[in-house]
């Protein structure tokens, strides 16, 4: 096995021989992610788009000056310097590239320089093709159509988002939906790739990939989104992230200094206050805690906020909706920053309200603890449970409609 370590259900950290090549594939991968998420959004915003230079066209480009300016405008770079060094990291991973390769510093100017996925020179590796191959499968085991990954237990311990071997090679296999290979051995041997890639693993990182009943995950939320200034932190990104992150955290001020605080009431009414920590290193601690800070980050003690309800007793969804009953509905829409909306959904039957960062959309958006979350996007989730709605929130789009039940003073 590689190194072992990872998201989403083992806290294990990176360890073992493999430990650096593995940190180094890690790194990789997320740069990958990062820099796609980046194309994507500039070709949407038309920032890429064909050029022209002296009679030639140049076709997908971008002017490095006027991407500059819109990174600053987006707040993915505080300053020009700090723009400069996140696109050079980017050159550095042959992710972008000057037209006419003629730079192999990025400035600050008036030059064209393209996305390598754009114009075809992106050399694919191994490593990359894993990657690209493990992404695909990923989007499509994410498809609300697809059951296979589910939470299930292993030796008494639950994970999310787990699916079984002999589950997935079936449906990698050639009678398999997803028909990827053309015999259970090839579908084995991608598997195998994808381990050693360190794409999948198994649940507690105990045994290779084999055609059983073991349970393994994904090592990646390749959905999350990735704010560009995770380029220049060169910590490997394992362990930072859980699937079940409460995604609605914010970050923190690139200064420390001005370090917001995150509040949210304690059933005795006392207000206990928490940095918000970046959210990309929120390790979920499940019932033991509401979120605790990664040792990474500014070197403080972890701090653990209300994993107790806010609410004062439990409600049922029926007692929600009983006419007569003392709630008013109010519905908010949000649209999410690049680090997410600011919220933290619990609770399940209805779920509701835990926490809600005040610099936060949802805050802007009227949102309060102990409202109980009737809908999302016209989906009604009042018997659900917070997983769920965080989910569909993490993989719906950037702006959400959500209504919700608010008791009356």
């Amino acid at each position: 096995e590689g190194g072992s370590g990872g998201s989403g259900g083992s806290d294990s950290s990176t360890s073992g021989s493999g430990g650096a090549q593995q940190r180094e594939l890690e790194r990789m991968a997320e740069v990958l992610v990062t820099g796609e998420q980046l194309r994507l959004r500039l070709h949407e915003e038309k920032v890429i788009k064909d050029r022209r230079h002296h009679l030639k066209t140049y076709p997908n480009c971008f002017v490095a000056k006027e991407l500059i300016d819109w990174l600053i405008e987006h707040k993915e770079a505080s300053d020009r310097e700090t723009a400069i060094k996140l696109m050079q990291k980017l050159a550095d991973r042959g992710i972008i590239h000057h037209v006419c390769d003629e730079h192999k510093e990025f400035k600050d100017v008036k030059l064209f320089y393209r996305f390598r996925k754009d114009d075809g020179t992106f050399p694919l590796d191994n490593e990359v093709k894993a990657f690209m191959r493990g992404q695909r499968l990923y989007e499509k085991l994410m498809s609300p159509e697809n059951t296979l990954l589910q939470p299930r237990e292993e030796e008494g311990v639950k994970y999310e988002r787990t699916f079984m071997a002999s589950e997935f090679l079936d449906w990698l296999g050639p009678e398999g939906e997803e028909g990827e290979a053309t015999t259970r051995k090839e579908a084995e041997q991608l598997c195998h790739r994808l381990m050693e890639h360190g794409i999948i693993q198994h649940v507690s990182n105990k045994h290779p990939f084999v055609d059983s009943n073991l349970l393994y995950q994904f090592r990646m939320n390749f959905r999350r989104r990735r704010r560009l200034m995770e380029l220049l932190n060169e910590k490997s990104p394992s362990s930072q992230e859980t699937h079940d992150s409460p995604f609605c955290l914010r970050k923190q001020s690139h200064d420390n200094r001005k370090s917001t605080s995150f509040m949210s009431v304690s059933p005795s009414k006392e207000i206990k206050i928490v940095s918000a920590v970046r959210r990309s290193s929120m390790s979920s601690c499940g019932s033991s805690g509401y979120f605790s800070s990664s040792p990474t980050l500014s070197g403080s003690p972890p701090v653990l906020c209300n994993p107790k309800s806010v609410l004062k007793r439990p409600v049922t969804s029926e007692e929600l909706l009983t006419p007569g009953a003392p709630y008013a509905r109010k519905t908010f829409t949000i649209v999410g920053d690049a680090v997410g909306w600011g919220f933290v959904v619990r609770g399940s039957k209805p779920c509701h309200i835990q926490a809600v960062d005040p610099s936060g959309p949802a805050a802007a958006a009227g949102m309060k603890v102990c409202q109980f979350v009737v809908s999302v996007n016209g989906l009604n989730v009042l018997h659900v449970d917070y997983r769920t709605v965080s989910n569909l929130i993490l993989t719906g789009p950037r702006t959400i409609v959500m209504e919700v039940m608010e008791e009356l003073e």
